[in-house]
């Protein structure tokens, strides 16, 4: 029995292994095409052309009074020319709105929307009676969530495209021209989202809500996460939008067409996920009418944002994660294996099934059996130890890969010693993976609990000499109802 579930997890192993070698692969190819097509853009000319479409910002706040003007006046000194903020005031406790209404000089306005997708209680539209902030729009409205909230800003804005970013994100300047730059190409197929790479402002020197200095970040668990999100940006999702099989647009930023999130429902206020089960809703919609679309993936650095420094805290933000998946999992469970939904049917959601969902659970199984073995004094260790070696070697080469990519790409951290940090990193990593089954598998007993919600997490904001508040990790806000 033993040899029987020792070769099962072999085998297992070889298939995920593959999959990431292909994946790493296909993004190699697809990053290399974008850097050589973008090496010829001049993204000056879309700021000076008329024929630019306009875009709203649309950015969920509650409880944001330490940070909201800063954030606000980031999002005003974007790099485009036809754009609006709209920030939406998600009922907050605090003194959120009061900053604004007098930092701004807000007043109350008539303004004509629909609720045309389901949404709380719009209390007021304000504006600003300063011509210099003309581009702003802040929405009070009862308390509903972030996905509420988005729903909300998503109703009262009137352009074709917006986009939802955190309130506490820091974006990049030219982050707009960037995500843009997709639905300008648009030809046989509609393109009806677009994501870019997250990138993690832990340490970095961040002035005013812009960044100053790029740093690696000084604890260990951060620094995990740089490697993490390196690889699951520029290894992964690069890759899945080359095949069609892209599920996942982050919360923290993304820019969308209205038209077709509305006509698919907007976002949904009874899941935790509510990033990927918008985009795959939005592209159930699309299969299901028989039009031709596709979702696609800037490889470029566009959004900086706080990640988990405490176990605690990075374990409610990771069970939170899983419980959103197996919520959009389930939710749309009619496209696993479908060929109606081609690529992502076929290929995108299996993989999230299978290698996202599953892969977590059975390896914990593996962990209890290994244990069980030893204890019985069962275990064929020649094996077990060829099998550690032959996993710790992908997994260390894997994360190499994405540092070399980050490198030769974007190179974000100027300083060697950085990259050594991150290399260094590297070869201790994969100690920590039975801490992310952990997580994966305690997500997976709060889901079939039916826990909801959000939860809390404690983060130490972007100044050092900020103390520390409770927050939300990755998604901002605290929007727990």
């Amino acid at each position: 029995m033993g040899i029987i579930f020792a070769h099962i997890i072999f085998y297992l192993t070889l298939v995920l292994f593959a999959s990431y070698l292909m994946l790493g692969i296909f993004s190699a190819i697809a990053l290399r095409k974008y850097l050589r097509k973008n090496s010829f853009i001049n993204y000056n000319s879309l700021v000076l052309s008329p024929l630019s479409p306009k875009i709203s910002i649309i950015a969920p706040a509650f409880n944001e009074s330490k940070t909201i003007i800063d954030n606000v006046r980031t999002l005003l000194s974007l790099y485009y020319n036809n754009f609006e903020v709209i920030i939406v005031n998600d009922g907050s406790t605090d003194n959120t709105f009061e900053l604004m209404k007098d930092a701004y000089d807000l007043v109350k306005v008539n303004y004509y929307f629909d609720y045309r997708i389901p949404c709380e209680r719009i209390r007021g539209v304000y504006r600003s009676k300063n011509p210099s902030y003309n581009r702003l729009t802040i929405i009070d409205k009862n308390n509903g969530g972030k996905a509420d909230s988005l729903n909300a800003g998503i109703n009262i804005c009137h352009s074709d495209l917006f986009v939802s970013i955190d309130a506490d994100s820091i974006i990049e300047a030219d982050s707009i021209l960037k995500l843009v730059k997709p639905f300008l190409e648009q030809k046989e197929k509609k393109v009806i989202g677009t994501g870019g790479v997250i990138r993690i402002v832990n340490s970095c020197d961040v002035e005013r809500g812009h960044i100053r200095e790029i740093k690696i970040p000084s604890k260990f668990l951060p620094r995990l996460q740089v490697l993490e999100y390196t690889r699951a940006f520029l290894l992964g999702r690069m890759a899945w939008s080359q095949l069609d099989g892209l599920m996942l647009i982050s919360g923290a930023m993304g820019l969308f067409d209205r038209e077709t999130v509305i006509k698919a429902g907007g976002y949904s206020v009874k899941t935790v996920g509510e990033d990927m089960e918008l985009v795959l809703r939005m592209r159930r919609y699309m299969a299901e009418s028989d039009t031709k679309y596709e979702v696609t993936y800037i490889p470029d650095p566009l959004c900086w944002t706080e990640v988990p420094s405490d176990l605690k805290s990075m374990r409610k933000q990771r069970t939170r994660w899983t419980r959103g998946l197996i919520e959009s999992l389930r939710t749309h469970r009619k496209m696993f294996m479908n060929s109606q939904y081609g690529r992502l049917g076929l290929l995108g959601y299996p993989y999230w099934f299978f290698f996202e969902w599953m892969a977590p659970l059975i390896a914990f199984s593996g962990f209890i059996y290994t244990i069980y073995l030893i204890i019985r004094d069962s275990l064929n260790w020649p094996f077990y130890l060829l099998l550690f070696l032959f996993v710790y070697s992908f997994a260390v080469s894997l994360s190499t890969w994405a540092i070399l990519f980050e490198e030769i790409t974007f190179h974000k951290y100027r300083r060697k010693r950085d990259v050594l940090k991150l290399v260094g990193v590297a070869f201790l990593e994969p100690f920590f993976y039975p801490v992310h089954t952990y997580f994966a598998v305690r997500g997976n007993l709060e889901a079939l609990r039916g826990k909801k919600g959000w939860g809390k997490a404690e983060r130490s904001g972007f100044s050092k000499k900020k103390k520390a508040r409770t927050r939300i990790i990755d998604g901002g806000e605290d929007f727990s109802q």
